[in-house]
Formats: C-alpha cells, structure tokens, sequence
C-alpha cells in the first residue's frame, strides 16, 4: 500500500468519527468557558441522537433527501431546550455542576429509551431510510493527490464541524460576546462590577453547549448509528469532554484533539487494511479510542488550566 493509499484510507473515516466529537466538545467550551462544568454532553447527544432519529424516521416521507438536515436542526433545538434543565440547576438554584451534569445524563437516557418503547414498542428504532451520505466535493475532488484524500467520499458534517470550530474560535475571541463570556468565565464579580449580567451569559452559554450537543448526537446517529437505542451514544458526550479538556478549553484544541479521538476511533474499521495493524487483535482496535483518551488526560490534564472560577456558582455580592 502506497502512502497516498494509505492517507486516502486513514483521513476520511477519521474526520467521519471526528465531526460529532467537534460539535460536542465546542459545546463544552462555550459552557465551561462561562464557569459551568458541563458534564451532560453525553445526555445532550443522547437526547440528540434520540430527536435526529425519530424525527428523520416520521418525516421522511415529506422533506425526502432534505430529511437529515432537517432532522439535526430539529435536534439541535431540543438540545438547547434539554439544557435549560442544567442552566437553571447549576446557574440560578447553584446546585453541584457535576452532579447536575449527571443527572442530566441519566435523565436523558431514560426518557429516549422510555419513549423508544412507547413509540416503537421495543428497545430500539427502526433504522432510518433518509441517513448522511458520502458524497464529493465539486472541483475539489478532482486536485491530484488532495483531492481523493480530503474531498473524495466524504461527510458534508465532517467539514461543517471544521468550519464551526473557525466560527466559535472567532466568536470567543475577536467578538464582545465573547470576550464577556470569557470574563464571567473567568472573574465573575469583575465582569459583574462592569455591568455583564454573570447569570443571563452563564444561561446564554450552557443553552448553546445543549445546541452543540444535540447537534452531535444527530450527527453521530444520522451517520455512524443510524437508529437509536440506549447503546447508541456510549462514551461519546465524555470523550468530548475530554477534547474540551485536552484542548485546553480553546475552540480550535478541542477541534485538534476531537481529530485524534475519531481518528482513535476509526482504527477498529480501517485497521484490518493498514499493514502494520493488520495483525492486531479486533479487540485492542475497539478498545483503542478509550485507551488513548485516558493517556492523554493522564498525560496532559496537570499542564491544562481551567477557567478560574469553571464550576464555582456566583452569588452577587460575594467574594
């Protein structure tokens, strides 16, 4: 195998694993860098993942190749909506941010799994008729080498999640939104003292972490799953989290560290045709994307520095 063969099978398959991680972990930036630790985004791609299936399954028939698009906007806001439960727990009442998380996480997984009885009368969905499809990029598949590389039987979402991450780095830093989101982030009674209302941009970013997330889960189950059931999103809201941790809390690190997980994850399809993995056991490829998210943290989250006041309530008035 070539190396240009070998990049043409190693690239696609890993920004296909990589988008919903992306989506998810920008997510957890926009939450964290207000000082909410959010760890719901495994709930909020569940309930994602839960609304992108269901809705594309009853929908079908009417938007017709529409349908996926419509069906992650949809998800997209139930996730918003789904996390005004965690906004309202750790912001307004200041309950434990990572027991709220929690919470959010259980809930989210009973109420799919509940609804998914009561809809279909079993354990899990059908499979969808209108799912993502690969497809290539006009002009830009035919560049010699690049071309079969980066823009050959690829995922619209996968590049989406690229040009999002672009989209939020330049909204938390070269934008006043952002730079009030990062205050309250960071000194809360100073962003206060100078007139931003703490709790309303803490609300503000959480909602638009349930967004990112639901968006994720849609994303992961129009692609990857293609129905749902509670074994749809296992592990993936928390390897985005660790992306948000592993990048340092930036957009674009958690885009870098999203690639590495999906391309970590990508192993246990692709290993079989890479030489020097072909004799590895199946079983070390499936486990491989865990593995590495936990050397990384072990590795790095010593030398990462959280917001300063990420997960503390503000109480105005108070030092």
């Amino acid at each position: 195998m070539g190396f240009v063969d070998l990049l043409q099978s190693i690239i696609p398959p890993a920004l296909f694993f990589s988008a919903p991680l992306i989506f998810t972990a920008l997510g957890g930036v926009f939450s964290e860098r207000s000082g909410v630790v959010n760890i719901g985004l495994e709930g909020l791609m569940i309930m994602g993942a839960f609304v992108g299936i269901v809705f594309n399954l009853t929908f079908a028939d009417v938007f017709g190749a529409w349908t996926p698009w419509v069906s992650i906007i949809v998800a997209t806001i139930v996730g918003a909506i789904f996390s005004i439960i965690h906004a309202v727990a750790s912001v307004s009442f200041r309950a434990n941010q990572v027991v709220s998380g929690v919470a959010v996480n259980f809930l989210a997984l009973g109420l799919g799994v509940f609804l998914t009885k009561q809809f279909y009368g079993k354990g899990q969905t059908d499979m969808v008729s209108e799912p993502f499809y690969t497809t290539n990029i006009p002009l830009l598949a035919n560049i010699p080498i690049i071309g079969p590389i980066f823009f050959q039987n690829i995922y619209v979402s996968s590049y989406l999640a690229i040009v999002l991450a672009f989209v939020a780095w330049y909204v938390l830093y070269k934008t006043p939104f952002g730079l009030r989101l990062r205050a309250v982030g960071e000194h809360p009674m100073a962003a206060d003292t100078n007139g931003i209302n703490v709790s309303r941009m803490r609300y503000i970013a959480v909602i638009i972490s349930g967004a990112l997330g639901g968006l994720g889960g849609s994303v992961f189950a129009l692609t990857i799953a293609l129905n749902f059931s509670h074994a749809t999103i296992v592990g993936q809201g928390f390897m985005a989290l660790a992306a948000v941790i592993f990048g340092k809390w930036h957009p674009l690190g958690a885009m870098g560290a999203a690639l590495f997980f999906g391309f970590a994850q990508s192993l246990s399809v692709i290993g079989g045709g890479i030489p020097l993995l072909a004799d590895v056991p199946q079983v070390y490829l499936l486990i491989a994307p865990y593995v590495l998210t936990i050397l990384a943290l072990a590795g790095f989250i010593g030398r990462a520095e959280a917001p300063r006041a990420n997960g503390e309530p503000y109480i105005k008035g108070s030092r």
